[in-house]
């Protein structure tokens, strides 16, 4: 997704004209096909579908043009892959969150990346489970759920 793109629920068809121009839209499809694309190969766009996939019952305009532009980066970077390289193995892992990101809810977002060398091995992106209070506490949530998956 782009910088500054914020997708919400207000943004969803308000007219019938606008309803019937999205029942032409395979926005669900395409929410499928870089879902596909995300877990097979290409973990750098997991936010954007995380988002993008919200909206797959009330998708608007500013919906699908987010969702052609990720193929459109898919599609220009198809040539771009990961490389694990043949040093010793060093496993990294990273977490980040964002407090509150969007006005359809109060939830933060989190996200975990476990790197092998230089290659991505496990993602994840999702809202939190519960409403939070703080950027602090936000990314607290992020570190716990990333230890979990890295220890169990």
């Amino acid at each position: 997704m782009r910088h500054g793109v914020q997708l919400s629920k207000k943004q969803s068809p308000k007219t019938d004209e606008e309803f019937k121009r999205m029942l032409d839209v395979a926005y669900a499809s395409a929410v499928g096909s870089i879902q596909y694309v995300v877990q097979c190969a290409k973990s750098d766009v997991a936010y954007a579908l995380s988002v993008m996939s919200r909206y797959q019952v009330c998708a608007g305009e500013a919906h699908w043009t987010t969702g052609k532009t990720i193929l459109k980066y898919l599609k220009r970077t198809k040539d771009i892959f990961l490389v694990y390289g043949d040093g010793e193995l060093i496993l990294k892992s990273y977490s980040d969150a964002s407090f509150q990101p969007n006005d359809d809810d109060a939830k933060s977002q989190s996200g975990f990346v476990f790197k092998l060398n230089s290659g991505v091995v496990a993602w994840k992106s999702s809202k939190q489970d519960t409403t939070i209070d703080s950027t602090m506490e936000a990314e607290s949530i992020a570190v716990q759920k990333r230890l979990r998956m890295r220890f169990g």
